[in-house]
């Protein structure tokens, strides 16, 4: 771009000339915009300009526009460097890369950071190793400082204004003296997540990045938007019809972020995927604590009086299955997590598997206008494949709950066992299994027991690895030799499932020991 203007005391015309640059769009530079001021001058109507001219033209065009004069914006970086070793050999530390910014004169600074650190993460160190502050203070013991040729055995002191000065006390003294800032990957504190970088005290992000702003969502995604999974809250408010344990709700694989809270003189109960209480079970009251279940920690609380809550941080490994011991009348159990949208199907499929009415509202989206949740498939639940049946006869229907009371109250034992094995014999079939929990006993059981069905058709047949409720009865032969534990023919042996487990502690009061 060109611009002529007249000189008034020579008479004659200077010519500007510099071409836009990339850093100069939309700018004014000088009295024309996009034009830069030394001169060079030649005769306003000089139809053809000499070539020397022209030579120091395009130099004045190169030195002025693309190596100086008034070009103003940012320079330019190069790209990132490798990272460095982590600053530690054990435990937490960091590692750093860098850059340079590429910048002509006169040219404004690059835009960022010259150097980025990221958390690196070891294998812990050994007991009894020296923390790294603790070997910086060491490094000045037996060195006269302050001033005087008095030496002392300097420790690390965490009571002065910045953790990220090497602050020392000196050993049997009452003063501490600062040795400047600490090393790169210094912990700020003991206890603390926050590393030392430059004298700041900085905490890594999810992306690893120390002084990073990035978060994980509710779904676990760093930088997420929460619009990957459901958030289920619910409240149970089943009245209940009898005290003891009632099934809350199943808390799936991969839920996150889990909590249940409420306010009575009920207790809340929590079962693994094993069919085994993490706390409150079997009905024995657990302590509050910190508990390990599904491949995480669970948090559980109870104030002194009627308030308890429970907190996971999940992901869960693991289905769970949140239950409540009734005392006294449920005034609701108020549960909530987050859950990938992925499981929100199958969840529901195995609730009603289990029989479990769904009453409670779908859950919420985050998004201010959820899609439509798509129907939940239907799941049929995997059977063991077994022999090709004997000529049996079909068994009679046991179902109902007069067939359940009948057997609970007229047999001696009632346990929870899983099928280990089967031997048919004669005119009978024995059954060894292993027993997991015991609802009624009139003697001891061992984890190990053969249970006796008085038929080679015996009915309800069991299947290999399972897990059944039995009902069974005590009998020992005329001579006092044998001594077996007898299932009765169409007696009480259902597959065990959390409701089942709830009607058969129904039954256990409408018909105690």
């Amino acid at each position: 771009m060109t611009s002529f203007f007249r000189d008034e005391k020579g008479g004659s015309e200077r010519l500007r000339y510099c071409p836009k640059s990339h850093s100069q769009s939309g700018k004014s530079w000088g009295a024309t915009p996009g034009l830069l001021a030394p001169p060079l001058l030649r005769p306003l109507l000089s139809p053809r300009p000499r070539p020397l001219q022209n030579l120091l033209l395009l130099l004045w065009t190169l030195l002025n526009c693309g190596l100086g004069g008034n070009v103003q914006g940012p320079g330019e970086w190069t790209p990132w460097g490798s990272w460095s070793r982590c600053s530690s050999s054990c435990g937490r530390g960091l590692s750093v890369r860098s850059r340079q910014c590429i910048r002509f004169p006169r040219e404004e600074l690059c835009w960022g950071d010259t150097h980025e650190y990221r958390l690196c993460q070891l294998p812990e160190c050994p007991p009894g190793a020296v923390p790294f502050r603790d070997l910086q203070c060491a490094l000045y013991n037996g060195h006269p400082v302050l001033g005087t040729q008095k030496t002392y055995q300097w420790v690390p002191f965490y009571g002065a204004p910045n953790q990220c000065d090497l602050n020392c006390l000196a050993e049997g003294h009452d003063f501490y003296h600062s040795f400047g800032r600490v090393l790169d990957g210094t912990p700020c504190s003991p206890g603390t997540q926050g590393l030392c970088v430059a004298g700041r005290c900085l905490r890594a992000g999810c992306d690893g990045l120390l002084g990073s702003d990035a978060r994980e969502d509710r779904c676990g995604r760093c930088g997420g938007a929460n619009d990957s999974c459901l958030f289920v809250q619910r409240v149970f408010r089943d009245a209940g019809a009898f005290a003891g344990y009632w099934n809350v709700t199943l808390i799936p694989e991969g839920a996150r972020h889990i909590r249940a809270a409420h306010r009575s003189r009920n207790h809340l109960a929590l079962m693994g995927g094993d069919g085994r209480y993490v706390f409150n079970g079997n009905w024995a009251v657990s302590p509050p604590g910190t508990y390990e279940a599904a491949g995480t920690r669970v948090v559980y609380t109870r104030v002194t009086g009627s308030e308890e809550t429970l907190r996971a941080a999940g992901p869960t490994s693991e289905d769970l299955l949140l239950q409540v011991l009734l005392q006294e009348p449920n005034p609701g159990v108020e549960f909530e997590f987050w859950l990938p949208r992925e499981r929100y199907g199958p969840f529901q499929a195995q609730a009603q598997a289990q029989g479990w009415s769904l009453r409670q509202p779908q859950p919420r989206e985050v998004d201010p206008q959820p899609p439509e949740s798509p129907a939940a498939p239907t799941v049929i639940p995997p059977r063991t494949p077994g022999p090709t049946p004997d000529p049996c006869p079909p068994c009679p229907d046991t179902r109902g709950r007069a067939h359940r009371l009948l057997h609970y109250c007229g047999s001696d034992f009632v346990f929870r066992a899983r099928v280990l094995g089967r031997v048919r014999q004669a005119q009978e079939t024995r059954y060894e299994v292993h027993v997991q929990l015991i609802y009624k006993n009139r003697s001891p059981l061992r984890a190990l027991e053969y249970v006796w069905a008085p038929s080679r058709c015996p009915c309800p047949p069991l299947a290999l690895h399972r897990d059944y409720l039995l009902a069974a009865r005590r009998l020992i032969s005329p001579d006092g030799t044998q001594d077996w534990l007898l299932l009765p023919h169409a007696g009480y042996a259902r597959p065990w499932s959390p409701a089942e487990d709830s009607r058969v502690r129904l039954a256990a009061r409408r018909c105690p020991l």
